[in-house]
């Protein structure tokens, strides 16, 4: 469970380099939509550390023991191809490709695509947990997966407007990036309950 927490943290720190970095094109360099730039590294990279902050929650839950049923097995496939499907339909269903932009193409696809990963695989971790630890890791989860969930409506947002030329600097999407913030910042201290009772138990 320490390496999922340090992997969301990291996550979420990523996050925070990417705001630095597209604050100073915007403020400082005078660009108006900085997509994409040098801050998609952050933004990106914090996307790898949700996924293997999610496996590792996986593996701290008891989720491997879950799979051993039909049902579990039937829930890991089906979820994630639902929501990837999902996010195919909404994101890049009637997508145009303009192969002079190829970096924006990889990210368009990118973004949506990597973040259904992670969000698939939390809602699999939350069906699978029922009963594990006496149940006591299914609040947290679920907490980390509405983090998760904000997160990727803010995304979605910013690409939404930036591919239409929408996006403002202070706009509501800039209210849903720091709400994502505060939720994952929440679901880590939560973590903290979990690691108190376990060490009651014992």
């Amino acid at each position: 469970m320490g390496k999922s927490l340090i992997f969301f943290a990291s996550g979420l720190g990523f996050q925070e380099l990417g705001q630095l970095t597209y604050s100073y094109y915007i403020y400082v360099l005078n660009i108006e939509v900085p997509y994409p730039s040098f801050g998609d590294i952050f933004y990106y990279g914090s996307i790898i550390f949700y996924i293997l902050g999610v496996l590792y929650l996986a593996k701290a839950s008891g989720v491997q023991v879950s799979l051993k049923s039909v049902k579990g097995k039937i829930n890991a496939l089906l979820i994630p191809i639902v929501i990837l499907l999902l996010s195919y339909y909404v994101f890049l269903q009637g997508y145009e490709f303009d192969w002079s932009q190829f970096l924006t193409i990889i990210l368009d696809f990118g973004y949506p695509l990597g973040q259904a990963i992670y969000v698939s695989l939390a809602f699999l971790i939350y069906l699978l947990t029922r009963g594990v630890l006496g149940g006591l890791m299914r609040p947290k989860i679920l907490f980390v997966l509405v983090a998760l969930l904000a997160q990727y409506l803010a995304d979605w947002t910013f690409l939404y407007q930036a591919s239409r030329g929408t996006w403002s600097v202070s706009g509501i999407n800039d209210y849903m990036y720091f709400f994502a913030y505060f939720l994952m910042a929440l679901a880590l201290i939560q973590f903290d309950t979990v690691y108190k009772k376990l060490h009651e138990k014992k």
